[in-house]
């Protein structure tokens, strides 16, 4: 059944996702949080103008703790998303978030080490090791979209995290790629996953 969605995608170009993502880690953390529940447009909009309030770039961590909540609320971001932002930038501050370790962890470490901070949960954890750490075997159960193009591709309904976990085993250990096929089989011009998340992020 993969072998049918791969063959229709054609070949994938992968910048679709990754183009307008932070290179950084810190700042493809932060623009996660910001694109949780919202559509890539909306999410896209909201982080240009975070960066247009930090003088025209991805503020680091001091820059947007010096920030007033007002103007990250004028920005787009809701009361909760202030506090996660904020959450984040002191996570790294303090080093407790050590954004250089995750290249030396394995996939379930990093999971943990990231969802240490408030409002980053599995889905952000997996968005982060597929797209920043380019990890290959990665199945973002979370994610709405890859249900969404399961259910299509494997007639299944409402598949449960556990049954994406079992349709997906045969594709070890390309996860990820198969991950993105999928996502890119919904559309021509597929909606990338961060459109797509669970509220849990």
């Amino acid at each position: 059944m993969l072998r049918a969605v791969i063959d229709a995608v054609g070949p994938l170009d992968i910048s679709r996702w990754t183009s307008l993502r932070p290179k950084d880690p810190y700042g493809s953390l932060l623009r996660s949080i910001v694109g949780q529940q919202l559509s890539v447009a909306a999410a896209n909009s909201i982080f240009e103008r975070i960066k247009g309030a930090s003088g025209g770039r991805s503020p680091a961590p001091q820059q947007l703790l010096r920030m007033r909540r007002a103007t990250l609320r004028a920005c787009g971001l809701s009361e909760a998303k202030v506090e996660y932002v904020r959450d984040l930038a002191r996570h790294v501050l303090r080093g407790e978030l050590d954004l250089e370790r995750p290249q030396r962890l394995d996939d379930d470490e990093v999971r943990e080490a990231i969802t240490a901070v408030k409002g980053l949960g599995r889905w952000t954890a997996d968005m982060f090791l597929i797209f920043h750490l380019r990890r290959p075997d990665v199945v973002p159960v979370g994610d709405l979209g890859l249900k969404r193009a399961v259910e299509r591709a494997y007639r299944v309904s409402d598949p449960t995290p556990r049954d994406l976990e079992r349709i997906a085993e045969p594709w070890r250990p390309y996860r990820s790629m198969a991950s993105l096929y999928l996502w890119a089989s919904l559309s021509p011009v597929a909606t990338p996953p961060t459109a797509t998340s669970r509220a849990s992020r």
